[in-house]
């Protein structure tokens, strides 16, 4: 089954940095575009960042174009998200999500806080 583990998260202060990263199996990882989520408290899921297969191409949503870097390793069936320059406004609950077969498929989320 299509298990998707996210890790990374924690607390930092404004201006700080945290790698996520987003270990998946049940699926050959390398076929699939991977995105990344975040949802904050009282706010709709929204999509941060997206990779292609062979992590040729991305894309990022407007608020963290130039701060965050997604990449991949189809080796490790890992993806990641470089968080830099955090503000806190990007506090959310992170999440990877993969749309197989008609299903979208989610981790656990990560908890990342950006606070002083």
């Amino acid at each position: 089954q299509v298990q998707l583990v996210e890790s990374g998260g924690g607390l930092v202060q404004p201006g700080g940095s945290l790698r996520l990263s987003c270990v998946a199996s049940g699926f050959i990882f390398s076929n699939y575009v991977m995105k990344w989520y975040r949802q904050a408290p009282g706010k709709e899921r929204e999509l941060v960042a997206s990779i292609t297969t062979t992590g040729g191409a991305t894309k990022y949503a407007d608020s963290v174009k130039g701060r965050f870097t997604v990449s991949r390793d189809n080796a490790k069936n890992t993806v990641y998200l470089q968080m830099n320059s955090l503000k806190p406004e990007d506090t959310a609950v992170y999440f990877c999500n993969v749309f197989r077969n008609g299903i979208y498929y989610w981790g656990q989320g990560t908890q990342v806080t950006i606070s002083s």
